[in-house]
């Protein structure tokens, strides 16, 4: 009985562990073959899912978005969590809605890097966030609708062609 128990329970056990190495070497495999912004190897199953969408592109990680803000720059960031559903929904509402007003959002990942939660203060996802001159001036929290983002950005929005002659 202990021979038959073994002979079927010892191939289940093989492949289970086969199973694992082939998931972690193809989620290995999927962080190197595809742009990987967040400066880590070990990225989570819902980051890697969201690599090449370009809903997630022009990410920040938490010591470039510091540098910025001490250097005094004006910036929206928009911090979001890959699982949480209301950041699905209004992601796709919200990045079409900042490139069609020409709108430089930066995005943070909080899945990936949890300690951004309380360095920037988010209490929950997804927040959008603008800074002027390195300090917070204002946010919006939740999946407003998108009339609420477009006051948003229309109010803090920066004119690049205006920095572009004050700097000539």
């Amino acid at each position: 009985m202990k021979q038959k128990l073994l002979m079927i329970l010892g191939p289940i056990v093989v492949l289970l562990i086969a199973l694992y190495f082939v998931t972690d070497f193809k989620s290995q495999q999927d962080t190197d073959d595809q742009k990987n912004p967040y400066g880590k190897d070990n990225l989570d199953q819902a980051t890697i899912d969201q690599l090449d969408n370009p809903d997630y592109q022009n990410q920040i990680v938490p010591n470039e978005l510091d540098e910025k803000l001490e250097n005094g720059k004006d910036m929206f960031v928009y911090f979001y969590h890959p699982e949480c559903p209301h950041c699905k929904k209004l992601t796709p509402r919200l990045v079409p809605l900042a490139q069609e007003m020409s709108v430089d959002m930066k995005k943070v990942n909080l899945l990936e890097f949890k300690n951004a939660w309380g360095a920037y203060g988010i209490e929950s996802t997804p927040t959008l966030v603008y800074y002027e001159d390195g300090n917070e001036v204002n946010r919006v929290n939740g999946a407003q609708p998108n009339d609420m983002f477009r006051d948003f950005f229309n109010e803090y929005a920066v004119d690049d062609s205006d920095e572009n002659d004050q700097a000539s």
